[in-house]
């Protein structure tokens, strides 16, 4: 009997159909979960996010909110009889409160603005925190203006000092706003002290400096502010409070340069020496992996009761992991869920850890499991029913010696549609600080649909191997890492995988100046698209969001102290040699990557006579193509997918 319902390979078509969880929040009581799912409205061509609640003990699930619009930010009241939350329903978005005993949703803001990050209400469930932008006439784009910050617009935000944001406190019974901060920076991450008299947040995007890092405050009901760690100490990423009033938080130190890990620390309320947890420990704390889904959920840094422990996110190379760390004594680190995915903790009863787990072959579903990373439960099911007719692709792990003899870590999704030796893209990850491994990319999905096997590494430079891998490609920037990739390409050919003569190339950011490099530097690829890249690093010094901070440490010095660093790295410097048909994706609003990087690696190849075609994404900012508008991502998914077909296969 011949099968009625035959799997089919997935096409650029199914990425619209896909369900994401884009967060989720245990109730005080530890019984209930509250998430957000997003979906795509293909009428209205947005995204859109509903509210739902499950009960653990009962496994009744029911949608709250009706997903028309994007509901986010979700947060219980304390007694855990309400749910706070921003919403799209009204613009500029605003905080509603909605009562679990029955009734409409409430709107409590009506800030002028809109509300940026928020709802966190107070430990007494009497007011609610939130951060927005200062309420102010928008300029006339048509008026000259004065600028003098030192990083003066900055990616997604634009204009910073229209987009600064400051710390709000609101009743939860509604009224006006009482506003705490006024520090001409951007406010963010808020966390309420146990006693509610405080509320931790960072402070970012100072306008005296060009390293945009996290430092580490807290300011009390009266607007009065404490430094808690030096402008100097380093870069703080996330924190929380200790019962016992002290604060944990991820960061690292000044003298930190560019690939160092973050660890984990301890302060005084009152600010002090920081004491780090975690300095044996190889592993990200708070570490993240590159994905292409448009909802990155959240991870929670959780303490125990007595303050002797904290569960927390690791990324240890390809993976994600749940790990419990000593905040007294000696210093301890140990695993407790180590699971074939990634785990992104959101939540912790007494025996049990709520997380969002993320795969090759599963975008996000969430999961229960013991403490000791045992009796793992599947709560929701979301794309299950979708799903089951794809052809889902194998992932095979591999390992071998790239530049330096250094063992390098990777992986080689084969195609559904094709046998070996198969067409074979190699993707590079952005950053350079940064890293792929087990987490759900549609882009692959799509790519060994069409019958390309997919290799994607972490080079030397990536995070998640301990400090001395990361910080390996300072001042080898197109070097070590090139060697790295080649490596990887000879390696899946010897295996008998890859066509030799069938290869192709791609990467956004970091991942798109390594495209450019790599295709001045051999021919041994088809084809390649380059997104978002950086093309000439002394050009990109003066414009990119990042780019004075970053280029101290990869390259050592600003252009007039090291000038052939500047050359030798940079992919227009070899531009003319490029023989490789290219095509360059590039956003309009992108500040971390400016257009300029583009259009002089797109005029370059155009003069030397090689195939090369640049696609233009209006109003698009860096990274878009991966979790902003439906039109950009659509964009993206096509355009690969076209020129990998028309060049390598």
């Amino acid at each position: 009997m011949t099968d009625q319902n035959p799997k089919h390979a997935v096409i650029p078509e199914d990425y619209f159909k896909l369900q994401y969880i884009s967060e989720a929040h245990l109730s005080p009581d530890g019984k209930v979960v509250a998430y957000g799912v997003q979906r795509y409205n293909a009428e209205k061509d947005e995204d859109c996010t509903a509210l739902w609640l499950l009960n653990l003990e009962s496994g009744i699930n029911r949608q709250l909110t009706s997903g028309e619009k994007t509901d986010s930010g979700f947060a219980w009241s304390p007694d855990g009889q309400k749910i706070a939350f921003a919403s799209t329903r009204v613009e500029p978005p605003q905080i509603f409160i909605l009562p679990l005993s029955g009734g409409e949703a409430i709107q409590l803001t009506h800030f002028k603005t809109g509300i940026k990050e928020g709802p966190y209400w107070s430990p007494d469930g009497g007011s609610i925190a939130f951060t927005a932008m200062e309420p102010c006439e928008p300029k006339d784009p048509a008026i000259p203006y004065r600028v003098t910050r030192n990083i003066f617009r900055f990616n997604e935000l634009g204009y910073l000092d229209e987009n600064l944001t400051d710390i709000y406190v609101i009743s939860s019974a509604g009224g006006e706003p009482r506003r705490l901060t006024h520090d001409n920076c951007l406010n963010s991450n808020l966390a309420w002290s146990p006693d509610g008299q405080e509320i931790l947040f960072l402070a970012s995007h100072y306008p005296h400096t060009f390293e945009v890092k996290g430092v580490l405050k807290s300011v009390d009901m009266q607007g009065n502010i404490y430094p808690l760690v030096s402008d100097d100490w380093g870069s703080v990423n996330s924190a929380v409070w200790m019962p016992n009033g002290k604060i944990c938080f991820s960061g690292m130190l000044e003298e930190s340069k560019m690939g160092h890990k973050a660890d984990l620390w301890v302060i005084n309320r009152r600010g002090g020496i920081p004491q780090c947890r975690t300095e044996k420990l190889l592993a990200e704390v708070s570490g993240d992996l590159q994905d292409d889904t448009p909802v990155r959920p959240f991870s929670k840094t959780i303490v125990s009761r007595d303050s002797k422990t904290a569960f927390i996110r690791v990324q240890r190379g390809g993976n994600i992991e749940i790990w419990e760390v000593g905040l007294t004594g000696p210093e301890a680190c140990q695993p407790l869920v180590q699971v074939n995915r990634s785990a992104i903790l959101t939540g912790m009863t007494a025996e049990k850890f709520l997380y969002v787990g993320s795969s090759w072959n599963e975008p996000t579903n969430l999961y229960l499991c013991d403490h000791q990373g045992k009796n793992e439960q599947k709560l929701t099911h979301l794309n299950d029913d979708l799903m089951k007719d794809w052809l889902l692709p194998e992932v095979e792990t591999i390992h071998f010696k790239g530049a330096d003899d250094v063992e390098i870590e990777g992986w080689l999704m084969k195609p559904t549609t094709a046998k070996a030796p198969f067409p074979t893209i190699l993707n590079i990850h952005g950053g350079p600080s940064g890293a792929y491994g087990n987490a759900y990319a549609f882009d692959y999905q799509m790519l060994a649909g069409a019958g390309f096997g997919v290799l994607f590494i972490n080079p030397q430079g990536s995070t998640g191997y301990g400090s001395e891998f990361g910080l390996a490609l300072n001042l080898r920037w197109g070097e070590i890492d090139y060697k790295d990739q080649m490596a990887a390409l000879d390696h899946v050919i010897e295996k008998g995988y890859a066509d030799p003569e069938k290869l192709g190339i791609y990467g956004l950011s970091y991942g798109g100046y390594m495209t450019c490099w790599m295709i001045t530097q051999t021919n041994r690829f088809k084809g390649a698209v380059s997104e978002n890249p950086v093309s000439d690093l002394a050009s990109d010094y003066g414009v990119g969001d990042l780019s004075v901070w970053m280029n101290l440490d990869a390259l050592g010095g600003h252009p007039h102290e090291v000038p052939e660093m500047y050359t030798r790295a940079s992919p227009v410097t070899f531009a003319h040699q490029c023989k490789t048909p290219t095509l360059m994706l590039q956003g309009e609003s992108d500040y971390r990557c400016p257009a300029l990087n583009t259009e002089q690696f797109y005029t370059m190849l155009k003069v030397n006579h090689c195939t090369v075609e640049m696609v233009r994404l209006p109003g698009s900012v860096h990274a878009e193509s991966i979790a902003g508008k439906p039109v950009i991502r659509r964009a993206q998914n096509e355009e690969l997918l076209a020129w990998m077909k028309k060049y390598v296969q």
